[in-house]
């Protein structure tokens, strides 16, 4: 595999394994920009819950970090717009792409070049839905679509309805649609692994240090703009839970306890995701969290080209 060409790094893994370090460092040395993978980083406001670590970046630009109000809803499908968007510019200006992030759904829409289609919501079938047992919706998907169901935070019933919305059209369809002509895209994978011990123990700690550092805070600053509590349940789990407590449903124990064990069984659905890949044909580059990961991955790039 020693020479192959590449036009993109992907710098992936679980939420807390120092994905952001890793993909500024190799910026830094490989004349590359930062195109963020979060589904949450592209609302402005989303500071601290989605882990922007702006500081982090120092001279290295970045892309789709703070570009829409949080009161705006945002996907899989406008974000593969807005990384070829910015994927291109980033080539004209001879320059190399890092995807880096955790959101499974996003990186495969742009690697594995996703056929999106716009579908209308079904507002009388969602109203339906909410009447109903979450669980019996989930089920619901999962009927439909197997794969959705397993890419899509069902606990979320926005995402859950849209997934739904999506996989009914998509059956539907007689002849599958026009394909788009997308970029070529050939993928570099870096990977960074912890054992499950050591990742649950970093999960732990970093909750602690938002939690001290104005995560509850942050979240009361967009109430106050007018975001709502539904809103931020569909902006993920640390928003969901600190919403609860803030709104008085749960108490601050209650609070920490639940969205800890939340983000340590969403970091295993991250795995899920990235084996996933592998077994779907990606070459993922796996670095030891606890040794020198920049080494790791410079001894990998040591054995490819730049396209």
């Amino acid at each position: 595999m020693s020479q192959q060409q590449y036009n993109l790094i992907v710098v992936l893994g679980a939420t807390a394994s120092g994905k952001t370090r890793l993909g500024v460092d190799l910026a830094k040395q490989l004349n590359g920009e930062v195109i963020s993978g979060d589904s949450r980083q592209v609302y402005t406001g989303l500071d601290i819950g989605s882990g922007k670590d702006l500081a982090e970046y120092g001279d290295v630009p970045y892309h789709l970090i703070d570009i829409i109000e949080p009161g705006k809803e945002y996907n899989a499908f406008q974000f593969q717009r807005d990384f070829f968007n910015a994927f291109n510019d980033i080539n004209q200006r001879g320059k190399l792409p890092l995807l880096v992030g955790g959101t499974g759904l996003y990186i495969d829409a742009v690697v594995a070049g996703y056929e999106f289609v716009q579908v209308d919501k079904n507002i009388s079938q969602r109203e339906q839905f909410a009447d109903m047992p979450l669980a019996d919706v989930q089920q619901i998907l999962l009927e439909l679509d197997n794969d959705a169901y397993q890419a899509t935070d069902i606990t979320v019933r926005p995402r859950l309805y849209r997934a739904i919305e999506i996989a009914q059209h998509e059956n539907s369809l007689i002849t599958p649609p026009i394909k788009t002509a997308l970029p070529d895209i050939k993928p570099l994978y870096f990977g960074i692994k912890w054992d499950r011990a050591v990742l649950r123990q970093r999960i732990t700690l970093r909750l602690k240090e938002r939690l001290e550092h104005g995560m509850i805070e942050e979240v009361e600053g967009l109430l106050a703009q007018g975001v709502s509590h539904e809103k931020l349940e569909y902006f993920g789990l640390e928003y969901r839970f600190v919403s609860q407590y803030v709104a008085g449903q749960i108490n601050y124990e209650d609070m920490f306890d639940k969205l800890n064990v939340a983000i340590h069984k969403y970091a295993k659905r991250q795995d899920t995701w990235f084996r996933r890949m592998e077994r779907q044909g990606a070459t993922i580059h796996w670095l030891e969290g606890t040794g020198d990961i920049n080494q790791q991955a410079q001894a990998v790039l040591s054995q490819f080209k730049k396209s």
